[in-house]
């Protein structure tokens, strides 16, 4: 660690966040004490945190009181994480039907929030300070697993219009000072990635940070290229936002020598899991509650896929209870050799928007009709979009080896996979927009079995 980071980790932004009345400096350093406890007094320690929690929804949270009192829930007599299980599931339909009731009477102030969602349409919640603070704060914890900090040279390829809508003054000189330089997701042409490359390569930063779908479509860019990218001294790349399949994380490994460390979480759900450097995806567990649920509802045991709902314990002013992510992933059986005593996630499968839905009534992840297509000769690009009715349209971005006998061997491909009776569309475009994030996603399904 230069001097420069470690003014910029332990006085810079310190600063910054008492400045906005963060407390994320002392939650970090007590992340980073609670992260070696046991699972049994992990336990012990969520158990107490749920039952505070709770006590306050049911107090002060008029949509939670009326909830407690119509299943006569006593938030008092909470002893295990499975009496959440007593309380319904919470619904982005929910919340948009509840907003003000799910304001607590106590809260502070309150930051206003909103993601397009997979339907586009709008999800408005609030954040409280304390909720910000545990997010930045697991984060920043994170981060530090791979031997870098705040402070180190860092190059965030993002899309978000909340972060980009806040380009003023303060936040451009906080920037600069901390060394984090972004570069927009949405300008994803050739002639912008070939500008990105040359700044990544001005910058020479220890981290990058971004959507994988962004930094694999830069890596393969440069691969193409021939744009060496290998001796920059990148430590790490940090992915999120989206599935980070296995070959985004091959190529940029690949193309920027370095290690991927993927994080799992999103604006609404919080700052839920991140890899460790052996390769692990550990939850955020002293203050995010997950649970991997059936289609019926019931836990799902280990090594079995389940949706991800979340309760974020700090979320007291807005509360977060049983929050159906519309994930799905699979809980590892066995602890992480780190030592951490944080539970782990065997996978993170992504958004059920990423599985396919056949005519037989069975779901397929998005990597099944990915593997017909990724490798195929000049595919550049592709997306596939399922419609309600479940036929399938594929997007191709294509050059000039992608034959007619390329195309028939990629129709063969999808409809044996999807079984007889689909109805399948090639189409030939000449690129494919990310979405309004910034994202680029392989596969979006408008399916009934979508959520």
């Amino acid at each position: 660690m230069t001097l420069y980071t470690h003014f910029c980790s332990h006085v810079l932004f310190p600063l910054h966040e008492r400045f906005k009345s963060h407390h994320s400096v002392r939650l970090r350093h007590e992340l980073e004490r609670t992260q070696w406890l046991d699972p049994g007094a992990l336990r012990a320690l969520q158990v107490n945190r749920l039952r505070s929690f709770l006590q306050h929804a049911a107090l002060h949270v008029p949509y939670y009181s009326d909830r407690c009192r119509d299943l006569s829930f006593d938030a008092n007599a909470v002893s295990s994480l499975e009496d959440l299980r007593h309380l319904p599931l919470l619904t982005k339909e929910i919340i948009r039907a509840n907003v003000e009731r799910l304001k607590s009477k106590t809260a502070g102030r309150l930051i206003r929030y909103n993601t397009g969602g997979s339907s586009g349409e709008p999800l408005v919640f609030y954040m409280g300070l304390d909720r910000v603070s545990h997010d930045v704060a697991a984060k920043w914890r994170a981060t530090r697993w791979w031997g870098v900090d705040i402070g180190a040279p860092e190059v965030v390829l993002w899309g978000s219009p909340v972060e980009l809508g806040k380009q003023d003054r303060i936040k451009a000189l906080r920037d600069r000072l901390l060394r984090s330089h972004l570069l927009p997701a949405f300008a994803m042409s050739e002639g912008q990635m070939r500008i990105y490359l040359q700044e990544i390569a001005r910058i020479r930063p220890r981290m990058l940070f971004g959507y994988a779908s962004a930094l694999a479509l830069l890596a393969r860019f440069a691969a193409a290229e021939k744009i060496d990218m290998r001796s920059l001294g990148i430590k790490v790349a940090f992915t999120t936002g989206e599935t980070l399949y296995p070959e985004q994380r091959a190529a940029i490994e690949r193309t920027f020598n370095t290690k991927v460390a993927n994080g799992y979480g999103s604006r609404d759900a919080g700052f839920i899991a991140h890899q460790c450097p052996e390769g692990s995806l550990h939850q955020t567990a002293e203050h995010v509650l997950v649970e991997l649920l059936d289609a019926s509802g019931q836990p799902t045991p280990a090594g079995q896929t389940g949706e991800i709902v979340v309760t974020h314990l700090a979320t007291q002013d807005f509360p977060f209870i049983r929050y159906r992510t519309g994930d799905m992933a699979i809980a590892a059986a066995a602890a992480c050799k780190c030592g951490r005593g944080l539970p782990v996630f065997q996978e993170v499968q992504g958004r059920s928007t990423d599985f396919i839905h056949t005519a037989s009534g069975n779901s397929m992840h998005a990597l099944a009709l990915i593997y017909e297509v990724r490798e195929r000769p000049g595919v550049k690009a592709f997306k596939f979009i399922q419609a309600e009715n479940l036929s399938l349209e594929l997007l191709l971005v294509a050059g000039p080896e992608l034959s007619d006998a390329v195309q028939s061997a990629i129709r063969a491909g999808i409809e044996k996979r999807m079984g007889p009776g689909t109805v399948l569309t090639i189409r030939r475009v000449a690129e494919i927009p990310p979405e309004k994030s910034g994202k680029y996603r392989y596969v979006v399904s408008h399916a009934a079995g979508a959520r």
